[in-house]
């Protein structure tokens, strides 16, 4: 038989590494294949060979399937599977914030007198909003802390994060639609619109190290930070019979929030702890005091520079702090703190209105009011 046509049962000579056949090792090959049967060459060349016995009884299932389409439907989503995909919004509802988002809405519904059951849907959409949006945040400022602890994308992944925060955006929409008020739904969408509309410029900005005009700035915190307030009172307006109309001052107050927010995250020791020194210029953003900073002397491009940078660098950080009291930045965000103050004192009186003597329906959002502020007043009281 030629040598190009062994049978499959013909085992070849063991060889060494030099190529010599090793008789000693083949002849004991040889004996242990001896009570192997040859297979004839016209069954192993045959395509009949294919039907030779085997021994192995195992069946070759791979033709069958167990998939049925008809099992996945509505209703079928496990408590297991919900608690991975909340994981990094669970951990930052952990931590909890200042919850002036809740006390906000409590003080206006002095006013709006919401039915309890709408009012709590209200606050819970508001609150799962807020914190999936920082979820978010953290993820595009490259951000270190929250609350004083690590960011959730630091524990979970970028990634699981922000399809977690995307998530609760929608579990907060199936909640609205409990409120069976088509106007709710309508302000939910043109909210979250404005929200992502100001996220937008405010990243543009950042990324392009464009500085933005003072009134650019104000629209884009009217609609970011202003949105999520405005939200929540559109939405009690939307569930109350009073007829008050609360939105001019929700946005003179989202203004004051934003506003006070960056002046501290440029001076304050509480917001270091929880934030860091100076965040905004390591994330090279352009806040309120760092606009009116660079706007006041353009041709000075330090501040500029070190917005490009990202510092982390506590020393250059402290040096932009000091160019920023040369320039009387935080003086003038004091002064625009005030403004927006009476302006929003002005706007409570005028929604009171004609009241019984001894009674104020505003204590709680005067209050809330003069909490924002406090801090960054108390560093200016003789400007």
């Amino acid at each position: 038989m030629p040598e190009s046509l062994q049978p499959p049962t013909a085992i070849p000579p063991r060889t060494s590494s030099t190529g010599v056949t090793n008789g000693h090792h083949h002849h004991e090959a040889a004996s242990r294949t001896a009570g192997l049967k040859g297979i004839p060459e016209d069954d192993w060349m045959n395509p009949a060979a294919d039907n030779l016995p085997t021994n192995t009884t195992y069946k070759h299932s791979r033709n069958r399937s167990s998939v049925d389409g008809t099992k996945y439907r509505d209703g079928m989503w496990s408590e297991e599977k919900e608690k991975i995909l909340m994981g990094p919004y669970d951990y930052m509802s952990q931590h909890p914030g200042k919850d002036l988002r809740r006390q906000f809405i409590a003080a206006f519904n002095a006013w709006l007198k919401v039915p309890p059951d709408s009012l709590a849907i209200i606050t819970k959409v508001v609150v799962m909003l807020h914190t999936s949006s920082l979820l978010i945040d953290d993820v595009e400022d490259n951000s270190i802390l929250r609350r004083g602890v690590p960011v959730a994308h630091s524990i979970f992944g970028t990634a699981q994060t922000i399809n977690s925060a995307n998530y609760v955006y929608f579990l907060a929409l199936q909640e609205v639609q409990k409120l069976k008020n088509p106007a709710a739904i309508d302000i939910y969408a043109q909210e979250l619109l404005n929200l992502h509309r100001g996220q937008g410029m405010d990243l543009f900005w950042r990324d392009t190290l464009t500085c933005p005009s003072e009134d650019d700035y104000l629209e884009m915190v009217g609609n970011k930070t202003g949105g999520l307030f405005r939200l929540a009172i559109k939405l009690m307006q939307a569930e109350s019979d009073t007829g008050k109309d609360c939105v001019a001052l929700v946005n003179v107050m989202g203004l004051i929030f934003q506003i006070c927010d960056d002046y501290l995250n440029l001076s304050n020791t509480t917001y270091t702890k929880n934030k860091g020194l100076c965040e905004d210029l390591t994330e090279g953003k352009f806040s309120f005091p760092i606009i009116h900073s660079i706007r006041s002397n353009p041709s000075n491009l330090q501040l500029v520079n070190i917005l490009k940078q990202r510092t982390k660098d506590e020393e250059v950080k402290l040096y932009a702090v000091s160019y920023m009291e040369s320039t009387g930045s935080f003086a003038y965000t004091r002064k625009v703190v005030r403004r927006l103050r009476d302006k929003a004192l002005a706007l409570i009186d005028e929604i009171e209105g004609e009241q019984k003597e001894g009674e104020s329906e505003g204590t709680m959002i005067r209050a809330i009011l003069a909490k924002i502020v406090e801090s960054t007043l108390k560093d200016g009281e003789d400007d």
